[in-house]
């Protein structure tokens, strides 16, 4: 064999190694890429008001922190699932909105965020979390509006559970979905397009979840998102055409939270329940 073609050959399989080197690490260790959770010790205090109550759901394996708004005389119960970084101390910030809607709001952190114990180890187990988390507190609104709502990585486990519960008849009034994503392959795509699909571990298909869900479906998206581009929230609009789509112009991924636009419209839709 000539020295040049081995050399080329050579040089190949040497990139060939590294690229499946690279492929096993990513089966292996997606849990790092896709999930930024913030412990915090079990001292830490996360209830900073009266009607803010922090609450444990046992998993297996696990307890999941939970922290519950509790407004007097609430028309019903926001279920919000939140983005996939950070914990509670963060995401749990908007209380005023909450009972000014006379809406009581329940958010857990998932596995390893906040005061969570225990760590993700799968798509599954993770969907078995926010079910027992919503099992755990069903009760107590029986008869009352339910509110499905989803953040970024929790758009996804959002419509997951409004299809889940619209297909046992107790489907949620609204199903909130801000900054969605189609589905995370499809998100993996478009930063790393050179990883098989099927190497995902964390599908996470929001779209597939949508005809199945009962009641009013609100998809919010910031104009400007460079994580999570608005083709994600119009792609869902055409899997379910009846969903209304809120785009806000100048929000980005973190801040549409921040714009008065979406808390007017997420207002009128709560106020309409």
């Amino acid at each position: 064999m000539p020295k040049g073609l081995a050399i080329t050959l050579l040089f190949l399989a040497g990139l060939l190694a590294l690229y499946l080197g690279t492929l096993a690490f990513l089966w292996w260790r997606q849990e790092r890429l896709l999930f930024y959770p913030e412990p915090l010790p079990a001292s830490y205090p996360l209830a900073t008001a009266p009607d803010i109550h922090e609450r444990t759901v046992a998993v297996a394996g696990a307890q999941l922190s939970v922290l519950q708004l509790k407004v007097p005389d609430a028309k019903g119960v926001v279920f919000y699932l939140h983005g996939n970084a950070g914990n509670l101390a963060r995401w749990f910030s908007n209380a005023d909105f909450y009972r000014a809607a006379r809406f009581d709001l329940v958010m857990p952190d998932y596995r390893g965020y906040g005061k969570s114990t225990g760590a993700i180890a799968g798509v599954e187990q993770l969907r078995a979390d926010m079910r027992a988390v919503w099992d755990a507190f069903a009760g107590e609104y029986r008869g009352k509006r339910i509110v499905v709502f989803g953040r970024s990585l929790g758009t996804a486990l959002a419509a997951d559970l409004a299809e889940q519960l619209s297909s046992e008849g107790h489907a949620p009034q609204l199903t909130v979905l801000v900054s969605p994503y189609s589905s995370l392959r499809e998100l993996t795509a478009e930063f790393y397009p050179w990883v098989p699909g099927a190497l995902l571990r964390y599908p996470l298909d929001t779209g597939s979840h949508l005809p199945g869900i009962r009641g009013t479906v609100l998809l919010v998206h910031g104009e400007d998102d460079a994580l999570i581009a608005l083709r994600h929230s119009r792609h869902l609009q055409q899997v379910l055409p009846s969903a209304r789509l809120l785009v806000v112009p100048g929000a980005g991924h973190n801040d549409v939270h921040e714009f008065a636009l979406y808390r007017q419209v997420l207002g009128q839709a709560l106020d309409a329940l």
